[in-house]
């Protein structure tokens, strides 16, 4: 059962389906051969509104006149029209080989970017691989034995969001000093004693919730919040 102490801990996570993901989140740029557009020196992790954890590029007009517009597209299809008032797009990738480009008529300046997955059934390569996971019942412990986590979600009601949402519960398995993050966004401190465990909201998609050990260790779990919402019991 979780009282209203535990469940104060899951609000100081940020709805993940309520962040944007603004041009000025990436790390480096390229700027394209015309010198009129740009992309995203490297893909990033980045929320999905809709599929959760994905890896996505910011791509637009570089050092865009008044009158300047131009077409955003991955692997040829257009996915957004930039232009000087709002001249830049935020490209959610595919798995595999993904070709950005930018045009500005008759223009176009290509970008390439590998977002290929490490294991079959990967979904995409922001999802880390927990198959060295072990289930007992409706627990699953992380490979280091150093934390576990509840398999099916419960719902409550998140006093952050407005809004009932989808939750697991997450466990110090030990006395180890564990930071706990969803979705790259930390939410705790675990230290297996005074606090020993704590709930953590999921936003629609695929969630990945990690407990690092410091440098010595990072436990991974991924749930999935389907929509981001739920109906309370």
């Amino acid at each position: 059962m979780i009282g209203a102490k535990d469940l104060r801990w899951g609000w100081l996570a940020i709805s993940a389906s309520l962040v944007a993901v603004p041009a000025s989140a990436a790390t480096g740029i390229q700027i394209g051969a015309s010198g009129k557009t740009y992309a995203s020196a490297a893909w990033q992790c980045g929320v999905h509104p809709e599929d959760g954890m994905a890896p996505y590029v910011n791509a637009g007009l570089y050092n865009a006149r008044k009158k300047a517009r131009g077409t955003v597209a991955l692997n040829g299809i257009a996915v957004a029209t930039v232009s000087a008032a709002s001249p830049d797009a935020t490209v959610w990738l595919g798995n595999g080989l993904d070709a950005v480009t930018v045009a500005t008529g008759s223009v176009v300046d290509s970008y390439p970017f590998d977002v290929s997955t490490v294991f079959a059934g990967q979904p995409n390569i922001c999802i880390p691989d927990t198959r060295a996971n072990t289930f007992s019942g409706d627990l699953e412990y992380a490979a280091s034995f150093k934390s576990y986590a509840v398999v099916t979600p419960g719902c409550a009601f998140n006093p952050l969001t407005g809004r009932a949402q989808p939750f697991v519960n997450l466990f110090d398995n030990g006395r180890y000093l564990l930071n706990v993050s969803v979705n790259n966004v930390p939410l705790t401190q675990l230290n297996g004693t005074t606090r020993m465990h704590v709930p953590v909201f999921l936003s629609a998609g695929l969630n990945v919730i990690s407990a690092a050990n410091g440098a010595l260790s990072t436990d991974y779990y991924v749930r999935d919040g389907g929509a981001g919402t739920c109906l309370l019991p």
